[in-house]
């Protein structure tokens, strides 16, 4: 009887440990999967077959894909009685990001618009599973089509300066998770990274800063600093190929240009926009900085010639204004300024940053802009045709909707991935502060439940934004955005319904955190699932680790000493120890390594008797 006992729970582990190893591992879940019986080979004999350029182009990218992850390179030449990747239709009379995948062992049938046939290639690419000596893709019929028309990140990479080829991993990933909105932020106190023909002290003089502090802000009193030259900026030929490069991936790059406000670079190339008659520096520490544009003539002249080369570059429908965080010191006392306060018959500086603020979305409207602020653009009176994205929580937001302006929710406690992601601080990288874990981005719902169904219509979508004080180099960037970008796809894309945290964590992300080290992308191994049950046969307790990466190899330990790689393997349920009354309580200690050899956090875990 124990014997069988026993069978009976190791099938039980078994059972468990492939649930991991999910047949249709897709992020974000779809809408609706059918199984089907059996596969779809994947080889170099593969035909990709498209219905007109542009789904050609899809299916090249794809292609690309395969051959960066699995070093084989699909055909594209028609030939007879060969297995074929077929994109039947793609065009606007279809709904543009919904798609129809039919996968059989015989062929694989998309149906789409441009978007929604590039979506169906990323589902594809995520099925993909290597059996044996064989790239196998399960059968299945799926429908899908997104939960929210804008699915954004954002990436600031005016306080820390990133190369083009690390934006274009970024838009890589976002791609295959079906993201579709790039928010650059691109000019900040720190630094300005556009090259502005007309003004090229921005580029000489604002795109660098002498030094940057170390530590967070409050380490070191008074601030020390790295003594390190840091910036950099994008050519208008670079931001150029960027918009190319992401549109090809069904990506919108909409710029970000701060204004008033976060503007000190600006003020060291060109002091005579500011409040005050002094001189300027790119500083090196962070915060909200005091210097702030003034509502002066040549100032509004010089942002419209900004935004005038800003549109040539971009071509989206949005520009986004910043207005956030614009202290009000310097208007304050200016007497120049009180006396276009009054001359304006406004009320207060408030007043004067909703003037500011509507000056500049009527000259991007009449150019057929519009814009996007942060939440702030609210205080003295919204502009007509603004949408707000909602980072101090959701109130801005929910006032906006009701007041009939479209928003894009970007809370900072559910999506601002520049928070630490354990709250054992002293074993992750340096963050601005703040928690934000993986399951608390995925529990995000982006639509309040106060608001009526008609104000419920102005929530466009939801966006992530990637803060980069503390972010200074592109393994930092990528460890801080992922996995919770995956996590943000699913609430983004999936109906909430549907969603569900067990399966995207158990089911699917290790999965796909295997397919995205592969193609080179670095990331934060996440906590295993450590599952704790009694053994039948012994009454002993056991402790299952579930890892979060599929392929991987978990060492642990249970003397509470440290584990590493030359710890116990873990090769099933571990029985834990037992004993009396104990003085202090025992922890089960363990590392995750890759299949790629990287090697996490150490995690615990304290277990009861």
């Amino acid at each position: 009887m124990l014997k069988q006992t026993m069978i009976l729970f190791a099938l039980l582990c078994m059972y468990t440990a492939e649930a991991q190893d999910n047949t249709y591992p897709i992020i974000p879940k779809p809408q609706s999967v059918k199984a089907d019986a059996g596969y779809f080979v994947l080889d170099s004999k593969t035909v990709l077959e498209a219905a007109n350029p542009a789904a050609y182009k899809s299916l090249e990218l794809f292609g690309q894909m395969v051959e960066q992850r699995y070093r084989i390179k699909l055909t594209t030449a028609i030939k007879t009685g060969v297995k074929h990747i077929i994109i039947e239709s793609s065009n606007d009379t279809v709904e543009n990001e919904a798609y129809h995948l039919e996968v059989n062992p015989k062929e694989i049938k998309i149906k789409g618009g441009p978007a929604g046939s590039f979506y169906a290639l990323q589902s594809l690419f995520q099925l993909i599973r290597q059996q044996e000596d064989e790239l196998i893709i399960p059968s299945c019929t799926i429908e899908d089509r997104p939960a929210f028309t804008y699915r954004g990140l954002m990436i600031d990479a005016a306080r820390h300066y990133f190369s083009l080829e690390e934006m274009k991993k970024i838009i890589d990933v976002m791609a295959l998770f079906k993201l579709n909105r790039l928010h650059w932020h691109l000019t900040d106190d720190q630094g300005w990274r556009l090259e502005i023909k007309k003004y090229p002290k921005l580029t000489q003089i604002a795109a660098w800063r002498d030094s940057s502090i170390i530590g967070r802000y409050n380490d070191f009193s008074p601030f020390l600093y790295d003594g390190r030259k840091q910036g950099g900026f994008y050519t208008r030929e670079e931001a150029r190929n960027l918009v190319t490069y992401a549109a090809e991936r069904k990506i919108t790059v909409i710029p970000e240009i701060e204004l008033p406000g976060h503007s000190t670079a600006v003020l060291a190339a060109y002091p005579e926009f500011g409040c005050k008659d002094t001189a300027y520096r790119v500083p090196g520490y962070w915060g909200v900085h005091a210097s702030i544009l003034a509502p002066k003539e040549k100032t509004f002249r010089f942002l419209e010639d900004v935004l005038t080369e800003v549109m040539e570059i971009f071509p989206s429908e949005y520009i986004h204004i910043g207005g956030d965080e614009v202290p009000k010191v310097q208007w304050q006392e200016s007497e120049d300024i009180q006396r276009f306060i009054r001359t304006k018959k406004l009320k207060d500086e408030h007043e004067l940053q909703s003037y500011f603020v509507t000056r500049i979305e009527k000259f991007l409207n009449r150019h057929g802009r519009k814009i996007i602020g942060w939440d702030e653009i609210l205080e003295g009176g919204l502009a007509p045709n603004a949408t707000v994205m909602s980072w101090r929580g959701e109130n801005g937001g929910i006032a906006a909707a009701r007041l009939g302006h479209d928003v894009i929710m970007t809370p900072e406690n559910c999506l601002y991935t520049d928070y630490y992601q354990s709250k054992d601080t002293d074993n992750e990288p340096s963050a601005i502060g703040g928690f934000l874990p993986l399951d608390q981005v995925y529990n995000y719902h982006p639509v309040p439940e106060l608001l009526t169904t008609t104000e419920r219509k102005h929530i466009l979508g939801v966006q992530a934004n990637m803060w980069t004080e503390y972010v200074d180099n592109n393994n930092k960037l990528e460890y801080m955005l992922f996995p919770r970008v995956l996590a943000l796809s699913e609430i983004a894309w999936t109906c909430r319904t549907i969603q569900n945290y067990d399966d995207f964590f158990i089911s699917r992300l290790p999965a796909q955190l295997k397919n995205i080290e592969a193609i080179g992308v670095f990331f934060r191994i996440p906590e295993a699932r450590v599952k704790f049950s009694i053994h039948p046969g012994t009454g002993r307790k056991t402790a299952e680790i579930i890892s979060s990466v599929a392929g991987s190899t978990v060492y642990y330990t249970v003397d509470n000493h440290i584990a590493s790689q030359t710890s116990a393997l873990y090769t099933g349920p571990v029985l834990l120890p037992f004993a009396g009354k104990r003085e202090k309580p025992v922890m089960l200690r363990y590392v995750i390594v890759t299949p790629e050899g990287r090697m996490s956090n150490e995690y615990s875990i304290v277990y009861n008797k």
